[in-house]
């Protein structure tokens, strides 16, 4: 971006500064810098402010008209967070000549208020004069919103892992306290309950893993052909072994379905959570239906959907856009709210789509589609 200056005779300094504001790259795109979401300062090769734009009024709660023409150093009183004064420290205007810039960190207004800040310097040549300051404010009230996201993540996790843990540890200390006193159908419950609680604790172990792969765009998948019907199948099979009536679930499973590549153990992750949560807070027959899908979608339109649908109370309208955030869970519901978030990651991973409606039952209706056909590296 480049920012010019006004040369008309008899035009006032502020009014000349506020034309360099919108001129150059940002005047051609007819953007004006009061429009910017960002804090824009610009000064000029003699270290005085000549654009001071609406966000850098309000994020610093200094007047544009008090910035402009004012020395940087006083308009914008940058400290780092060991109190030492940012721009003595950095110098732009001296100092090595090959410098564009400081990159983005957190420094200190007036007051101990925290801001974002970084810096380009603009030269008319590589290792000439510097001609102008580019600085660029953000306030921290996204930074916070997810360090309080990440600290709700944390606290939650480490509840969900103080129960199981807290078992783990008191029939152990019992059983080796006092085992020659308890029977032999004692031990194995005890035992029974520890491996439970074991289990409960490698899920939310691997739960928080998944969310760490998911923010971080660094989850992987293996895909091979994926018989999606037999998985459901597989999940049905599994919930009426260990005791729900096996005339509550219905598969409507249209064939031919076309060939899925998918991640196995990911889409079973995706089906379990689904169906365990129909199960769970549902009510009525737990109804699954999977069909070939055509989509108008660029990838090629040919999927395949899942949908998982009860006849419970379904999910309020008003919490519909929020059942694939972190931590939503509906009226008394248990578990630590992180499943369907994981499970829109790994869909949305595979490069599918996941909603959220009421069935025709009246339940809670999920259904996800995943895109077919063979990886691009073996066609």
């Amino acid at each position: 971006m480049s920012v010019g200056t006004s040369s008309a005779p008899g035009v006032p300094d502020i009014v000349r500064a506020r034309a360099d504001c919108g001129h150059g790259d940002l005047g051609d795109l007819g953007v004006d810098p009061d429009e910017l979401p960002d804090g824009l300062v610009v000064a000029d090769e003699t270290g005085r402010i000549i654009c001071f734009n609406a966000a850098a009024a309000r994020i610093t709660a200094v007047p544009a008209d008090d910035a402009i023409g004012a020395p940087l150093e006083r308009a914008l009183p940058l400290e780092d967070l060991e109190g030492r004064r940012w721009w003595q420290l950095t110098d732009p205007y001296g100092g090595l000549a090959i410098r564009v810039g400081q990159p983005e960190r957190n420094l200190l207004l007036p007051g101990g208020r925290e801001v974002l800040v970084s810096a380009r310097y603009l030269r008319t040549t590589r290792t000439g004069p510097v001609r102008r300051v580019i600085v660029s404010l953000r306030d921290t009230d996204a930074r916070r919103r997810t360090e309080r996201s990440h600290a709700e993540l944390i606290a939650t996790v480490a509840h969900e892992l103080r129960s199981p843990l807290t078992s783990v540890k008191g029939f152990t200390a019992t059983l080796l306290a006092k085992w020659e006193r308890f029977t032999d159908d004692q031990k194995k419950l005890m035992l029974e309950t520890v491996d439970a609680d074991a289990d409960r604790v490698t899920r939310l172990i691997a739960e928080l893993l998944d969310i760490s792969r998911i923010d971080s765009g660094r989850l992987e998948l293996r895909r091979q052909p994926v018989d999606i019907g037999a998985a459901v199948c597989r999940h049905i099979q599994a919930h009426v072994a260990s005791g729900q009536d096996a005339d509550r679930f219905l598969l409507r499973l249209q064939r031919p379905l076309p060939d899925l590549w998918a991640d196995p153990d990911k889409i079973d992750q995706v089906l379990s959570n689904l169906l365990e949560n129909a199960v769970r807070h549902g009510e009525g027959t737990v109804t699954i239906d999977v069909a070939p899908f055509s989509s108008s979608r660029e990838r090629g339109g040919a999927e395949t959907a899942v949908t998982v649908s009860d006849e419970g109370p379904g999910i309020p309208e008003e919490s519909m856009g929020r059942v694939f955030t972190r931590f939503w869970r509906g009226s008394k519901r248990g578990g630590t709210g992180l499943g369907l978030y994981i499970v829109k990651g790994i869909v949305e991973a595979h490069g599918g789509t996941i909603t959220v409606g009421r069935a025709p039952g009246g339940g809670a209706e999920f259904r996800f589609s995943l895109p077919v056909g063979a990886p691009a590296y073996l066609q």
